[in-house]
């Protein structure tokens, strides 16, 4: 009973991330040892990938075109917005063939506001699909969908790969985020890695605003209690063994963003919630208590599972109005909501 109640909960979806802190960032850019190869088998003809989402993760974006790096070889690959490849190899290989794409097409440099959007634990950028059409259509923002190997590296190791891609963001004005789960722990870790009081460090000044869905910003529960379960830690890898018994190592190397964030919790506004297994109330995976953090501009509660709220609409109007106000208010509001918890 205990195993398939592990297996229920985890198949519930993005379950956040944990910490395993200790030595303080190395500030410098970190390249993996890269497979030393460039395939010139169908180099330059788009060709589809074989999947494998949970061993790529994206380092740059160019409108829609992304250049990934496989978790295991460290060789990279350059897709177009239909996710196809277009070659593959080093990083240098793919960013040369990119610069000779943005010439043969004449492609126009990138500009304006962005969102960063970044999935939960154990989960894809499909699960954000929704939500980056609507940021897009609704609010004209140019949306950047992350992918990241979420199950197969540390926390630390995922900020480091955003700050590579806030990087290559050359021209665009303003950037903000939208985070599921675990991503919001990953954007608390990379502000964190960007800020040295001691020399004025500080994150990107084009940070706007930041939108958590569901965030454990204070662990989960749940990565505690079976933490010790094989099936736990093989499907989840390190992510899940940090975010529950390592928390407190982790949680020593997150930031409380600077910039305007706001806060969307999944709840019934009761003292049981969805899971039972949860203290008090939750969305199924996260308890409504672990998602609140000093500071926030706003808050809101929605009576939605863990893993549908990217995908809820109303999720998506207040996370537009957010970005776009710097408070929560649906399409058929006019007040912004505060601390109302909607029923």
């Amino acid at each position: 009973m205990r195993r398939c109640l592990l297996a229920a909960c985890m198949a519930t979806a993005a379950l956040v991330p944990t910490a395993r802190g200790g030595e303080p960032v190395d500030r410098a850019e970190e390249e993996p040892e890269p497979l030393k190869t460039n395939w010139s088998l169908g180099d330059g003809v788009p060709m589809p990938t074989m999947g494998g989402m949970q061993f790529w993760g994206d380092e740059l974006f160019f409108h829609g075109w992304r250049i990934q790096r496989n978790v295991l070889t460290g060789h990279c690959r350059l897709l177009d917005g239909n996710n196809l490849r277009h070659t593959w190899g080093t990083y240098e290989h793919c960013r040369t063939k990119l610069e000779e794409i943005k010439k043969d097409q004449n492609l126009a440099p990138m500009q304006g506001k962005a969102v960063i959007v970044l999935h939960g634990l154990a989960d894809t950028r499909l699960s954000m699909a929704l939500l980056c059409k609507h940021l897009e259509r609704k609010g004209g923002y140019t949306v950047f969908n992350v992918a990241y190997p979420s199950t197969r590296q540390s926390i630390r190791d995922h900020a480091r790969a955003l700050a590579k891609i806030i990087r290559s963001l050359d021209g665009i004005e303003e950037i903000s985020f939208v985070g599921h789960s675990m991503g919001n722990i990953v954007i608390r870790h990379y502000l964190a890695d960007q800020t040295d009081a001691a020399t004025g460090r500080r994150p990107d000044p084009r940070i706007r605003r930041f939108v958590m869905l569901g965030p454990p910003n204070h662990g989960s529960s749940l990565a505690v209690r079976f933490g010790d379960e094989e099936l736990f830690t093989t499907v989840l890898g390190k992510p899940g063994e940090e975010l529950g018994r390592q928390w407190t190592w982790l949680e020593c190397d997150l930031a409380v963003p600077q910039c305007e964030f706001g806060i969307i919790a999944g709840g019934l506004r009761n003292d049981q919630g969805f899971n039972p297994l949860i203290p008090g109330d939750d969305d199924g995976v996260v308890a409504v208590a672990t998602t609140r953090l000093p500071g926030a501009s706003d808050f809101v509660m929605v009576p939605v599972l863990h893993p549908l709220l990217p995908a809820d609409s109303r999720v998506m109007d207040y996370a537009l109005s957010f970005l776009q106000n710097g408070y929560f208010i649906s399409a058929d509001e006019r007040q912004p909501v505060g601390e109302k918890d909607e029923g």
